[in-house]
């Protein structure tokens, strides 16, 4: 079984150009903590927390963007409100101004963490999901993935099906999250495996060596949660960092 090893946060994180780096953070923080990520917001980002009907998932979305900007921060050598945005028409964001380093990111958060993925100069894609018996439905898996992931996760023990299904899932929306198309790309249209060990993109419905050019990466993120990383087809050295609110002075500039 794989097992995700989680660093602690580095002062100064180095992306080499064979690096993936998948950062960790809580959504639960501080008030304190809360309203300094919301004063390094865009005023587009200030309007989406504000849209936010209940206070819980503004304090979430808010934590996210938060971290994100904390993290980025350290890379640029910067300050976190110092960083600019750009989205593409499906929505995905990226930075502007990044001098020579290009810097790609993919970002998700379910339930009580966010994760943080890193490369330099190439697609990425992340996935995390709270593990729910209630969404992960028959009906949800016919609607969403092949007639080949329908019968493999048939093919599991029932008391293994849920974690196959997510498992499955996190993969689907981690590839797609890469491909940078959103759910314009359609979920049925390529095939996962859903073994927890063995993550791989199995066939596309539009190229028959696309397979071969990427790689799935399962991450343990804690109990009760399935993720997975995307990223095209090489040699990396993979690491996980986990911060959160007692080690987020290690990710301050020194001038904020």
């Amino acid at each position: 079984m794989t097992v995700t090893s989680w660093q602690a946060a580095p002062l100064t994180p180095t992306l080499g150009e064979s690096d993936v780096h998948v950062w960790r953070a809580p959504l639960t923080i501080s008030r304190e903590l809360l309203q300094s990520f919301a004063a390094t917001f865009a005023t587009d980002e200030q309007s989406r927390a504000a849209r936010f009907h209940f206070e819980r998932h503004r304090n979430q979305f808010t934590a996210a963007r938060g971290w994100l900007r904390a993290i980025i921060a350290r890379y640029l050598n910067t300050r976190p409100d110092a960083l600019n945005f750009s989205y593409s028409k499906y929505g995905k964001p990226s930075l502007e101004d990044q001098n020579t380093l290009q810097l790609r990111f993919n970002v998700a958060h379910s339930g009580n963490f966010a994760l943080y993925a890193f490369v330099l100069d190439r697609n990425i894609g992340v996935d995390i999901e709270l593990i729910n018996s209630e969404f992960a439905s028959e009906t949800v898996a016919m609607r969403f993935f092949s007639a080949n992931e329908v019968a493999a996760l048939a093919t599991f023990p029932t008391s293994k099906q849920l974690h196959a299904f997510f498992d499955c899932w996190t993969r689907k929306e981690a590839f797609i999250k890469a491909q940078g198309m959103g759910l314009s790309l359609p979920l049925d249209q390529f095939e996962v495996s859903l073994n927890h060990d063995q993550p791989a993109l199995l066939r596309t419905n539009w190229d028959l060596a696309e397979a071969a050019q990427w790689s799935l990466i399962n991450i343990d993120v804690a109990l009760d949660y399935a993720a997975a990383l995307a990223v095209p087809a090489g040699e990396y050295r993979v690491l996980y960092f986990h911060v959160d609110e007692s080690a987020l002075h290690r990710l301050r500039h020194p001038c904020v």
